[in-house]
């Protein structure tokens, strides 16, 4: 995932019956699901037993057991744990093209330390608090970063737990970190995800791509989708002086094209407001998005210096609710 520092980058099928279909006694982090596997989420191996009850074998879908350092299913496909406390479900440590440097995550992980979109991490756990979600429930984040964003939403959800899905290992490695009730796992959101169908009430897409269908299937009936994009005013004192690549006049009718048929649009919220950044926090802010990979580590430490400081810019981004609409076939993720 790639923090709007500019426009983000863009960067199978499961048919087993959903965990929401069995009902809230069974969904991964109810107090049923935890005492049926004899596991507290409360440790890193209990919360691998919760999330198991939503995650599948990549390979054949079957179920997934939790081992000492890995996830097995009975076909004995194994998944190795990261000592770092995410799985690898990529077959073979495969990593795809796009994905998140070790530069690129640890200029994320300052700058939202810093707490400069505070009012969007607000505005999430708000509105996933808002919808009536169970409070024991699955949060799902597809393109999660470093978790940032799920460990707010977590927090406004107390006894959900989250799965956190990204292709970088760096960013995984603090995804399994964010927060004690949060799972991480390397994964290509362009794929289908490799959980049951109906398992997830909140699924989360944060400046990430979409797979509208695929957000479809894992959502239970009656869950929602949160979105967040930038507006064209986002970071707009930045973009031409440092070379940030410009915000696409279309995003939002390509928004709607990749979750069209999928999803219905129950509520949209604009959020835009003024910080002020020191030249590291304006580095940082350009270093942890898209413009990392067009322009070089010394070009864009030169043209932030000619900035002075500090630096004035516009925080500018949409954050919209989803709801599903009929059921579909899928069709994979649609380019942002």
């Amino acid at each position: 995932m790639s923090e709007p520092s500019a426009a983000p980058h863009n960067d199978a099928h499961v048919s087993a019956a959903g965990v929401g279909a069995r009902g809230d006694a069974a969904r991964p982090g109810s107090a049923a699901h935890h005492a049926a596997r004899g596991s507290s989420p409360g440790t890193r191996q209990g919360l691998w037993e919760t999330l198991t009850g939503a995650v599948r074998c990549p390979v054949c879908r079957a179920e997934l057991e939790v081992g000492e350092r890995s996830l097995r299913c009975p076909r004995r496909h194994t998944f190795d744990m990261a000592r770092q406390g995410y799985v690898s479900l990529l077959a073979g440590g495969r990593r795809t093209v796009n994905a998140d440097t070790a530069a690129m995550v640890q200029a994320r992980a300052d700058f939202l330390g810093a707490g400069h979109y505070a009012p969007l991490t607000d505005a999430l756990g708000r509105l996933a608090a808002s919808l009536g979600a169970p409070g024991n429930g699955l949060v799902l984040d597809a393109g999660a970063g470093t978790g940032h964003y799920l460990a707010a939403v977590l927090e406004a959800l107390p006894g959900a737990v989250g799965l956190a899905l990204d292709a970088s290992p760096y960013a995984l490695r603090r995804a399994a970190r964010a927060h004690p009730r949060a799972g991480a796992a390397s994964w290509d959101v362009w794929q289908p995800f490799p959980v049951r169908d109906g398992c997830a009430d909140v699924v989360l897409n944060v400046f990430a791509p979409r797979n509208g269908g695929e957000f479809h299937r894992v959502l239970r009936p009656g869950g929602a989708l949160l979105v967040v994009t930038p507006t064209r005013r986002h970071l707009r004192e930045l973009r031409e002086r440092l070379g940030l690549l410009d915000v696409d006049p279309e995003k939002e009718a390509r928004l709607e094209r990749a979750l069209s048929g999928y999803f219905v649009r129950e509520r949209a919220e604009s959020l835009e407001y003024t910080v002020s950044l020191s030249a590291r926090e304006v580095e940082n802010l350009a270093s942890m998005g898209p413009a990392a990979r067009h322009v070089e580590p010394q070009e864009l430490s030169a043209r932030v210096a000619a900035l002075g400081e500090p630096v004035e810019v516009t925080v500018s981004v949409d954050v919209f609710v989803y709801v599903a609409a009929g059921r579909t076939e899928p069709a994979g993720g649609t380019d942002e």
